[in-house]
This record gives C-alpha cells, structure tokens and sequence, in this order.
C-alpha cells in the first residue's frame, strides 16, 4: 500500500468519526430512520451523530448505542424568522431525547439588515435548548456574500453557538471553501470561542477528497487538536458510501446525483 492511499484511509477514517449521517427527505419514514441508524454502526466503526426531522429523533435516539448522537433540524429548511415555531421545534428535540440541534438562522432577515429578528431567533433557540450542542446553519450558498456570511457567523457566536455550519442542503449552492474560510476565520478570531467553538461543513460533499478540502481549512484555522468530532462535522449521506470504499480498499463508487445531501 502506498503512502498517497494510506494518506486517504486516514482522511476517510477521520471523516466517518465527524461524519453527521443525515436524512432530510421530506418522503423520510420511521423504517428509513432505521435504516440509516444501522448504516451509522457500520464494518469501519461509529459516526458522530445521525441528523433526522424532529418527528424521527425519538426513534432514532432507541436506534443507536449512546455514543453515537442523535441532532435534528429546527427551523428547517427555510430559516424563517419565527420564534415560537423556531423554538417548538427546538423543545420537541429536546422533548425526544436528542443531544444536538441544528438550527436555521433566518438568512433572509440578515439580508434584510434585521440582525434583531437573527438575533432574537437565536438566542431563544439557544435557551430552549440548554444542555444541548447547538449548531446554527448559515445558508451562507445564499447569503453568498462574504460581509453578509461573517455577520451571520458573529451573531450565532455571540448567540452561544456550539458550532457554525453552512448550509442546510437544500439549496442550489451548499458548502464551498471560500464560505468554510470566513467561517473559520470568525472562529479563530474571537477570543471568547477560538478553543471550543466547532465547523461542520454540509451539503454537497460526496467523496473523501472533498471532506478533505474542509479538514484542511479546519485545522490551518484553529489548528490540528479541532480535528475531533467536538470541533469539526461533516453533514452528509453519500458521503458513507465514498468512505466505506476507501476503508475496504475498493475502488470509490459513482458520485451520488446532484442535488442530494
């Protein structure tokens, strides 16, 4: 075996232990949340944490041992600037048994100059769920700006965010390098969350070279010891696939189709 594929086995490796197995089909079913709990214990070991609709995380939560998470989405996918249903969603996590949410930030309002209507969603969203991980997903493929992409990141810091993320998946640009940097780079420069605050990356990555890409800006920006599943995820579903064939020195199947998560 030679250097360059042991170089990918350790990235695939590393991937699938920050590796949030995710479904957010609006079709999804309990007997899919099955299914994708059992794909989240596989041959190669354990993910981080399997991301579900809050109406599946009870289940998903009797699914899986302990040391696998179970997230769920709130104010999903939309990110509108509804409190009360912003924190409905919040408590039936909560409620379910769930250990991390992943939370819209209403884009929309940022884009509108409403940083009170961001903020105020956010930190409610952030008391609903004390306890919990909190990651605040910043659409950043419509925010697009990268101005408008660092004010998202700053507010969900100063909100209490347990981790900034891109994109929830469902829009046409997900996660990209350039968004990932001034991320990163919010993180790294305030004081109060450079040693603790985590990126999870998501959207649009499908192999294992792709997730190396996002661990390499992961680790220039806060250094190697965020390289754990505390401080750095990856959402995805494809992803698996990619990673289970590297680690069984096969071949990487065919790219999942665009549009998927």
């Amino acid at each position: 075996m030679n250097s360059s594929t042991d170089d990918l086995q350790a990235t695939a490796r590393l991937a699938l232990a920050c590796l949030d197995l995710t479904s957010l089909n609006d079709a999804d079913t309990e007997a899919d949340v099955v299914k994708l709990c059992e794909r989240a214990q596989g041959p190669h070991g354990p993910v981080a944490a399997v991301c579900v609709w809050p109406r599946f995380a009870a289940r998903a939560r009797h699914e899986l041992p302990a040391r696998i998470a179970v997230a769920a989405v709130a104010n999903f996918p939309d990110g509108s600037a509804d409190v009360p249903r912003a924190v409905r969603d919040t408590r039936a996590i909560v409620d379910a048994g769930a250990q991390e949410v992943d939370v819209v930030l209403p884009f929309a309002s940022l884009q509108q100059n409403d940083e009170h209507a961001v903020a105020a969603l956010l930190q409610a969203v952030r008391a609903a769920c004390e306890g919990l991980v909190l990651k605040v997903i910043l659409e950043t493929g419509v925010l697009a700006d990268d101005r408008l992409i660092a004010r998202a990141a700053q507010l969900s810091l100063d909100a209490g965010a347990d981790f900034l993320k891109t994109s929830t998946g469902k829009t046409p640009v997900s996660a990209t390098p350039q968004a990932a940097r001034v991320m990163l780079a919010q993180i790294a420069g305030d004081a109060r969350c450079a040693k603790h605050v985590g990126f999870k990356a998501s959207g649009g990555i499908r192999t294992v070279a792709d997730a190396a890409v996002y661990l390499a800006l992961c680790e220039d920006a806060l250094g190697a010891q965020a390289l754990h599943p505390s401080r750095f995820r990856i959402g995805a579903s494809s992803l698996l696939n990619d990673i289970e064939a590297v680690l069984a020195g096969h071949a990487p199947p065919a790219a999942a189709a665009p549009g998927t998560y």
